[in-house]
């Protein structure tokens, strides 16, 4: 008998699942379970921290960053995330299938064929093995390389678009520093790093990743985030969907057909709803994961807003208007609601900052 649930149900579940409800215990735990962060647009440490069960000091991030808990690297939306280093390389393998170093304005462009590559970044891996290092120190060898050469511009004066592939294949990540010098580093230096796995691996898992994190969700919706975000391709995307698909099961949400990983049905069934009110920051993953277009969390209205990197407040998972600090003032911005003193109590505490609160 297939399940029935209510979208306020699925919203509960995947809150929780979030780690909006009950704290993770720590931020590796609440970065794998999203798989990425934004960097830019965001305030990853408020994402991370609004996650845990004991937030700490403002900083969380960076202190697992410094100490390889976390890896920062370019992968969704060609933009910088902080990852988990256990499941980063899945989704950089999904990023890489486009080959994008292979097309002919890069060849071109670069003076370098899709087989030289391979060379080109094992000269990269040995540089970087002992990192942080600034890019210039791979200008530095590049420069006294008979072949590549002409390619130490593009580490002098770093090139983002030039480095990403060689975060894609997981040769590099950024340096731990969220607000230095770009700085570069073998992501091997993360002890939990486990390696860029093959793309007929990664994807499947990938997948299911999402559907765990974010479901009861939808094919058009795995497209969004594993497709528009990491160009993993439309067709692979449906024949992974169809490899996972008994790992799967089809719920009935108010007459909408959604998918659940069947290990965890049992437990949206018994979710039960309950008033909550969360203040996140912009580009957060609950807004991003889904996507501004999906109404179950971004009502029409509030579209622009979302994909402006306004901070949203959620009222019961959907987004009910935006807030922000200015001063020593927190305005917010949406319908009053029995829970907003209590949030806006936990945010002055996640900030440490003493702020008024201020409603409509």
């Amino acid at each position: 008998m297939q399940l029935r649930v209510t979208r306020s149900q699925a919203l509960a579940w995947r809150m929780r699942r979030q780690h909006l409800l009950a704290g993770a215990a720590d931020p590796t735990e609440v970065v794998r379970t999203l798989a990425a962060v934004s960097v830019f647009g965001s305030d990853p440490d408020l994402s991370v921290r609004r996650r845990l069960a004991s937030p700490g000091e403002p900083g969380e991030v960076q202190r697992a960053l410094t100490d390889g808990r976390l890896v920062r690297t370019f992968s969704f939306r060609g933009s910088v995330q902080v990852m988990a280093p256990e499941t980063a390389g899945a989704y950089l393998a999904l990023r890489s299938a486009g080959r994008q170093w292979a097309l002919r304005s890069w060849v071109e462009h670069y003076r370098l064929a899709p087989d030289e590559w391979p060379d080109l970044r094992a000269v990269v891996r040995e540089v970087v093995a002992s990192g942080p290092v600034p890019p210039q120190a791979v200008a530095d060898v590049l420069a006294g390389h008979q072949r590549f050469a002409h390619l130490a511009k593009e580490f002098a004066q770093p090139n983002h678009t030039f480095l990403k592939p060689f975060a894609w294949q997981g040769d590099i990540v950024l340096g731990p520093d969220l607000f230095g010098p770009l700085e570069l580093q073998s992501p091997a230096l993360a002890p939990g790093w486990a390696g860029v796995p093959d793309l007929e691996e990664a994807g499947p898992r990938a997948v299911l990743e999402y559907v765990d994190a974010y479901g009861p969700t939808t094919p058009g919706l795995v497209d969004h985030w594993l497709g528009g975000g990491l160009s993993a391709g439309r067709k692979r995307l449906e024949r992974w969907w169809r490899e996972v698909e008994g790992d799967l099961v089809e719920v009935d949400v108010e007459g909408e057909a959604r998918w659940h990983l069947a290990s965890r049905v049992d437990d949206l069934g018994t979710t039960r709803p309950e008033p909550t009110v969360v203040l996140l920051p912009g580009k957060d993953d609950w807004v991003m994961g889904p996507g501004t277009q999906d109404t179950w969390v971004v009502p029409a209205g509030h579209r622009t807003s979302m994909t402006r990197g306004a901070n949203p407040v959620l009222v019961d998972g959907v987004v009910a208007g935006t807030w922000r600090v200015r001063a020593d003032v927190l305005e917010v911005d949406a319908p009053a609601s029995a829970g907003l003193a209590a949030e806006a109590t936990r945010l002055r505490s996640l900030l440490g900052a003493d702020l008024d609160l201020r409603t409509p």
